[in-house]
């Protein structure tokens, strides 16, 4: 069908609100009035609802509360100390670490490497591609769970201290060998609001082709 009316082409989203409203929150706090067990059924939901190549559900995840995820940032912090040899540089990591710690919670995001590579020589002529699809399902589940706790009024942010982490995250929690640790969300509720987001020109990133 051709449209020739402007108007008819204006279509309201409220997965694009939803989408609006998660962004990256730094000033967490413990306020959140929902119990942990709602949250792990919430971020099971989510993730199970995203999508993966060949339905290869690849992505794992790992939801921490309590002095579990103080002890992920704990981790973080005892491994930049050893790393960040300028004092002033550490005291102001070593405050943006706390920021993450004062949260409510920590989910880990990691790849199940076994399943991957099993496809590898299942289907050897996308071998190449299942890696970066890992990472393409596993982006969408973050972006599905920050969005789902963003309905919530649960803000949360997506760091990245793997690989330096890995082997003491493991040691920590006992995870299997083969799931790979991509990213560590801290989450709780908003004590600060998100600071100001800048956007590419739209004629740098988009193009319409009829």
């Amino acid at each position: 069908m051709k449209w020739t009316n402007k108007e008819e082409l204006t279509m309201e989203s409220k997965l694009n609100e939803l989408l609006a409203k998660r962004r990256s929150i730094y000033a967490l706090g413990d306020q959140v009035n929902v119990q942990p067990e709602e949250i792990f059924d919430l971020v099971k939901t989510t993730v199970r609802n995203s999508p993966s190549a060949f339905n290869s559900q690849t992505v794992r995840a790992v939801v921490l509360f309590n002095q579990s995820s103080d002890k992920v940032w704990d981790i973080v912090e005892e491994t930049l100390q050893k790393i960040v040899k300028d004092p002033a540089a550490f005291q102001k990591t070593k405050k943006k670490i706390a920021s993450f710690r004062a949260g409510y919670g920590t989910i880990l995001y990691l790849t199940d490497t076994e399943t991957v590579h099993k496809l590898e020589k299942q289907f050897p002529s996308y071998a190449a591609n299942f890696g970066p699809w890992a990472e393409q399902a596993i982006g969408g589940a973050q972006q599905a769970v920050w969005a789902a706790l963003a309905e919530q009024g649960i803000g949360a942010s997506l760091q990245h201290y793997n690989p330096l982490i890995d082997d003491a995250i493991h040691e920590a929690f006992n995870l299997p060998a083969s799931w790979q640790l991509r990213a560590e969300m801290p989450f709780g509720s908003i004590e600060a609001p998100a600071g100001k987001k800048d956007y590419l020109a739209e004629s740098d990133v988009f193009k319409l082709i009829n």
